[in-house]
């Protein structure tokens, strides 16, 4: 499929040979379900930690004695059943991390780059650099192709140090590179800004092989 390249002013200068199998394949809704459920589930810190009642700092004392009280009989202050013991099954430390299939995860970076391109989300725009790393020389460009400020996705050809500093004090804005995406950005990504190196690049990566 062709599509337009777009200068940086907005106006357009060429078109561009896109990979079918890439930019206008059959979405397939359940992989990008499950991409942006380990995404979401890689970032979960798991830190969430309870005292058991071996754990509990207290007195092994009885807290009375064992007859003549009426009183059940009670061995110590850190039984859970009482204020300040121990929790039972508590949480404690652990990964919830999950890991996809290689392919499932081509497969649904290949799905959302289609539905941008569906939903006519995807702008395809001539390879630049922001060589003063200055925030509103970044800006003006963006503004050509961004009117309401919406989340905006820049998928960059590498990793460019430059355009990454411009962009940090942008707050709708994420920039990923090619062979890093991000599916929860590019889901909820209302506008994705694809510079055409990186647009060549990912015919090639996500391509067959």
């Amino acid at each position: 499929m062709e599509t337009k390249v777009f200068s940086i002013d907005g106006k357009e200068v060429r078109t561009l040979v896109l990979n079918d199998e890439v930019f206008n394949r059959e979405v397939s809704d359940g992989t990008i379900y499950y991409a942006v459920n380990s995404e979401l589930a890689n970032h979960r810190v798991g830190t969430a930690s309870t005292k058991t009642r071996a754990e509990v700092r207290y007195s092994n004392n009885k807290p009375y004695k064992q007859k003549g009280t009426g009183n059940a009989r009670a061995g110590d202050k850190k039984s859970p059943v009482r204020v300040g013991g121990g929790t039972i099954f508590g949480p404690k430390p652990r990964d919830y991390s999950i890991t996809l299939p290689k392919k499932m995860k081509r497969l649904a970076m290949k799905s959302l780059l289609s539905m941008g391109v569906k939903e006519d989300r995807l702008v395809v725009v001539e390879d630049f650099s922001i060589e003063s790393g200055k925030t509103r020389d970044l800006n003006k460009i963006l503004k050509n192709f961004v009117e309401d400020e919406s989340r905006t996705i820049l998928i960059l050809k590498d990793d460019d140090a430059m355009v990454r500093r411009a962009a940090r004090n942008i707050p709708y804005l994420r920039v990923l590179s090619y062979n890093r995406l991000s599916a929860k950005e590019l889901l909820y990504g209302r506008k994705l800004l694809v510079l055409e190196g990186a647009a060549k690049n990912l015919n090639e990566f996500y391509g067959d092989k």
